[in-house]
């Protein structure tokens, strides 16, 4: 039992809480992904000029992430979740009404600001409710709403956007984080600040080496999945030629995908944390290729989104790989995780577009996202050497 502003509640509540969170942030960020070729013609863009409002989300989440986080140290972690949220909900809110591509470029890179300190703390509060052999799943059914998000709120915010306009796909996301602030007000944990936190003890994360490469894997290896998930809406219209209304379907294959890992994948890494990881990669890599073989028929596409999908888990893999390494700045280096999980999901789609844009087809995502996630699994193995070398230098310094 853990303790609300209103007694005592079960750990399962304030999960419950928090992964409605990530419900709202999973759909604003892959929605707004699946309502390009809608939003788009109105605000007078191409496509790929389109994918820019996906690279302002994502920059504003990695700037945010450090300097709310470490600004905010000394805050109780209650009340930083309901202000990021209450944020959170305005910015999407203000996003509906959008006037043109310049308004929407700005408002998508204010709505990314809470984004990934959200993240971080939530996943801290997560963790504090189990015991240590099950972090790892506290962090999965955390970031569950971010995966079922993409089942259902990703392919709703898509059907809205089909039926009666794009804007209410935001709109969608702003009433659900009103529904969040509502929830953690009433479940999540009313503790007080730590004493002993402060910004530069935060900031103290950057010192370690294994944070930065943890955060290099993700900004890499996870750019092959925003690489192909970013255009999967228009291959399927383009390519693949399916009715606009079996989009969304198809979107949810995905969401069913990342929400299988996240259910699986977090057992074998309370095992076996980093071999979990490098394993995910290389599974990224597989699928990844075979999508750009797929598109031709939506009964080989299908299964491919799916598998992409899995190789999703890998954020709550590093999740606690950061807090691991992080010792003792665990707030900044989780939400750090976002930052780099943002980078990819800017970079990912800026290589995918401009792949695109020099005419290389609507198979070349495919291509790109498996040398990220290629790129992802180089960086993983200098870690794993980093990991053992320390280990070596402590038993000779023991002996």
């Amino acid at each position: 039992m853990t303790q609300s502003s209103s007694g005592p509640v079960s750990p399962g509540l304030v999960l419950f809480a928090l992964a409605i969170g990530a419900f709202a942030i999973g759909t604003t960020e892959f929605a707004t992904m699946s309502l390009l070729p809608y939003f788009a013609p109105e605000l007078g863009i191409d496509a790929p000029t389109a994918g820019h409002v996906i690279s302002a989300y994502a920059l504003g989440v990695v700037v945010g992430a450090p300097l709310i986080t470490v600004a905010a140290a000394r805050m109780p972690r209650r009340a930083l979740l309901l202000w990021l949220m209450g944020s959170f909900a305005l910015f999407n809110g203000l996003c509906a009404f959008a006037p043109s591509y310049g308004w929407m470029m700005v408002l998508r890179f204010l709505s990314g600001l809470p984004h990934g300190a959200y993240f971080g703390i939530a996943a801290l509060v997560a963790v504090s409710l189990v015991p240590e052999n099950r972090r790892t799943q506290a962090v999965g059914r955390m970031f569950l709403g971010l995966t079922v998000a993409t089942i259902i709120g990703v392919p709703m915010a898509n059907w809205l956007g089909h039926a009666v306009g794009w804007r209410w796909g935001f709109a969608l996301v702003a009433a659900t984080s009103i529904l969040t602030v509502i929830l953690i007000a009433l479940f999540a944990p009313s503790t007080p600040a730590d004493p002993k936190a402060s910004p530069l003890r935060e900031l103290s994360a950057l010192r370690h080496a294994q944070v930065w490469m943890t955060l290099a894997i993700g900004a890499i290896g996870f750019g092959g999945l925003f690489a192909v998930y970013t255009y999967l809406a228009d291959i399927l219209l383009e390519v693949t030629h399916v009715s606009p209304e079996v989009v969304p379907l198809v979107l949810g294959v995905f969401g069913v995908g990342m929400t299988a890992g996240n259910l699986v994948i977090p057992k074998f890494a309370d095992r076996a944390l980093m071999p979990t990881a490098g394993g995910l990669l290389l599974f990224s890599v597989a699928s990844l290729l075979l999508f750009s073989f797929s598109i031709e028929s939506v009964w080989t596409i299908t299964p491919v989104v799916f598998l992409v999908g899995v190789g999703g888990a890998l954020g709550t893999v590093l999740q606690t790989r950061l807090m691991d390494v992080a010792h003792h700045a665990q707030g900044l280096a989780a939400a750090l995780n976002h930052s780099a999980f943002n980078t990819a999901n800017a970079l990912g789609p800026f290589l995918g577009g401009l792949a695109l844009s020099h005419g290389y087809g609507w198979h070349a995502p495919g291509w790109v996202g498996a040398l990220l996630a290629l790129g992802g699994f180089v960086l993983w193995m200098i870690s794993m050497a980093m990991d053992r070398r320390s280990h070596l230098s402590r038993q000779a310094a023991s002996a």
